[in-house]
C-alpha cells in the first residue's frame, strides 16, 4: 500500500486491524490484516501447518507492515494483548537488548518473528492499540474470520520458526 500522489512529502495514514487464529496450541493457525488508508483497503491472510495462536498475531502485523512501501503514519489495532504491550511498553526491544531474554534465567518466546517486528516497525511512525477481540469491532472481526479460514487451508506451509516449546 503506498501513498497517493496528493500525499508527496508527508507520511501516508495507515489504519491497520490484525488477529490470528491457532486450532490447537500448537496446531494449525492463520492470521490476517486489514490495512486501509483514505479510500485504499487490503484483506490479507495466511496460514501454517503447525503454530501458535501467539505466533499468527505477531506475524500479522508483520505481513501487514510488509505491505507498506514508505514510511508511514501507522495505527495497529490487534486484540493481542501480547503484541500490543510488548510493543507499546518497549518489552520486545527490551528483550533484543537483552539477548532474547525476558528475565536473566527466562527466554523471551518467538525471537525471530520479534525482531522481524521491530525492523518493520522501525520504519515507521507506530501506534498500537489493543481492541477487545469478539466485542463487534468489524474490522477485528472480519480479521478474526479470515484467519479461521486461513488455518483450514489444505497444504499450509510450515512455520519454518517455530520451535516446540519444553
Amino acid at each position: 500500500m503506498s501513498p497517493q500522489p496528493s500525499d508527496a512529502g508527508r507520511a501516508a495514514r495507515i489504519i491497520i486491524h490484525t488477529d490470528g487464529a491457532c486450532s490447537g496450541n500448537p496446531g494449525p493457525g492463520g492470521w490476517a490484516a486489514v490495512l486501509t488508508s483514505g479510500k485504499h483497503r487490503r484483506e490479507i491472510s495466511g496460514g501454517f501447518r503447525r503454530t501458535t495462536n501467539n505466533r499468527m498475531e505477531i506475524i500479522a502485523v508483520i505481513e501487514a507492515l510488509k505491505r507498506i512501501k514508505r514510511p508511514s503514519k501507522v495505527t495497529v489495532y490487534s486484540d493481542s494483548q501480547y503484541v500490543v504491550n510488548a510493543m507499546s511498553k518497549g518489552w520486545a526491544e527490551r528483550w533484543r537488548a537483552n539477548g532474547w531474554k525476558r528475565t536473566s534465567k527466562e527466554k523471551a518466546l518467538n525471537p525471530d518473528l520479534w525482531a522481524e517486528l521491530l525492523d518493520q516497525a522501525a520504519r515507521h511512525d507506530i501506534e498500537f492499540r489493543w481492541v477487545r477481540g469478539h466485542d463487534g469491532d468489524e474490522e477485528n472481526e472480519l480479521c478474526d474470520r479470515l484467519s479461521v479460514q486461513a488455518s483450514k487451508v489444505e497444504d499450509l506451509p510450515e512455520d519454518e520458526g517455530y520451535v516446540e516449546q519444553k
